[in-house]
């Protein structure tokens, strides 16, 4: 009786296998899908205390992550962790106020973003940080709830 029972509990425990391996190969194939980031509303990007001639700021589902174009580089952010990524804009398809994009698609390493602050300013959450050691400064400013978390 016992033997069968432990055929059974072995059985079990291998089903339970390939139900997570399953479950793992399609979250795989679920982040490499490209997903749809948003236009920010009411967002401001400055260079340098000055407004760039061409930009935009994307969100997505995260929130604290916000995907920056500044002419034709874009930048991933990532608020939380203070770092921001270089992303290659080939990987990036433009569609009206929206871009599609693939968070598997994030570098191995952030680019030197030192000087990084990060603070409420009112109604907007504020974002600086340098762009490289001696690099330009980047400021992105995203609106904020009434209860004074931001929105993005």
């Amino acid at each position: 009786m016992t033997r069968g029972f432990g055929y059974l509990r072995l059985l079990a425990l291998c089903g339970l296998f390939l139900l997570a391996g399953g479950d793992f190969a399609y979250g795989q194939s679920a982040a490499a899908k490209k997903s749809t980031w948003q236009s920010v509303d009411f967002g401001i990007v400055k260079l340098n205390d000055a407004a760039p001639i061409s930009w935009n700021i994307y969100h997505g589902d995260k929130k604290g992550v916000l995907l920056v174009r500044l002419w034709k580089r874009y930048l991933l952010i990532r608020v939380q962790d203070e770092e921001a990524y270089d992303i290659d804009p080939q990987k990036i398809t433009v569609k009206d106020n929206t871009v599609e994009w693939s968070l598997a698609d994030v570098p191995d390493k952030p680019i030197d973003a030192p000087e990084w602050k990060d603070r409420n300013v009112g109604l907007v959450e504020r974002i600086r940080f340098r762009l490289g050691k001696d690099g330009h400064f980047l400021e992105v400013q995203i609106p904020v709830a009434a209860n004074g978390r931001p929105l993005y």
